[in-house]
């Protein structure tokens, strides 16, 4: 039997449960139909239209993504609007698009514990547990936090950032001799997550999407703060993901291609 879009939801409801996404996330098959046969897979952060564009050169019915292509019901689907536009083009080719987002980051083994992975912060803790059915669970949740081995200066912390998530700028505030011993890291955006780090007695706390309000208020409360950007927190583990997904399918029998997209960059440009 041919590899199916049902198979692939399966695979991420064993990894990361539809349940553990928060109350405002929207997961799962965003354009399509469960019952396609799979061509190729093209994992990606986000679905651009140069994304699709990419899915068509490659032969992928099939577009997995981190961020949801729909986040909110749309009250119509026109090509006046950037995502009617999309959803118009992913039908009219006949492209899936599956997106595992805050499910993704909260599961044993997901986002967040990748990126803690990927900067060697070994033993780390959840910061806020995930709430299912109205019961916390001990095994997900958003954002890690770990004591380090050997502590380290703000000003390595930075570069040694910048070395592993392979990212040439990152923004920052706190002392330079500042010196780290817990560290906070919510990947993508988590300036709703400072106050929480902050009782948590963190050190640093590593993260995207920081404005200047927030950064100035927990500088001044002694907090230093690592923004690597949105893209730069998250696409390392993309490709983490993409290789489990490979094996998983490999694991079922099937041999489908994988890939993983060469077009999705940060949309900022840094000088």
């Amino acid at each position: 039997m041919p590899l199916m879009v049902k198979d692939i939801d399966k695979i991420i409801q064993q990894y990361a449960p539809a349940k553990l996404k928060e109350s405002y996330d929207n997961v799962g098959l965003m354009v399509g139909d469960m019952e396609c046969e799979v061509t190729s897979v093209l994992v990606s952060l986000d679905c651009t239209l140069t994304v699709i564009d990419e899915a068509k050169r490659e032969n992928c019915n099939l577009i997995f993504t981190h961020h949801p292509l729909i986040f909110e019901k749309p009250k119509s689907i026109t090509m006046d609007t950037l995502v009617g536009k999309k959803i118009i083009k992913l039908i009219k080719n006949g492209i899936n698009v599956y997106s595992s987002h805050t499910n993704l980051d909260s599961t044993l083994g997901g986002m967040n514990d990748i990126i803690m992975q990927i900067l060697n912060f070994n033993h780390a803790s959840i910061m806020e547990h995930s709430c299912v059915n109205g019961e916390s669970r001990d095994d997900s949740g958003i954002g890690r936090i770990a004591e380090l081995k050997n502590p380290i200066t703000l000003n390595d912390l930075c570069t040694e950032v910048k070395e592993k998530l392979k990212i040439s700028h990152l923004r920052y505030v706190g002392k330079d001799e500042k010196i780290i011993k817990k560290v906070a890291v919510v990947n993508g955006s988590g300036k709703d997550y400072f106050n929480l780090a902050k009782n948590l007695r963190a050190d640093c706390i590593i993260t995207g999407d920081t404005t200047y309000h927030y950064v100035s208020d927990f500088n001044e409360q002694g907090m230093a703060i690592i923004d690597a950007d949105h893209f730069g927190t998250e696409w390392p583990s993309i490709s983490v993901v993409a290789n489990y997904l490979k094996k998983r399918i490999e694991s079922m029998g099937f041999k489908n291609n994988i890939i993983l997209s060469k077009v999705n960059s940060n949309p900022y440009k840094y000088k």
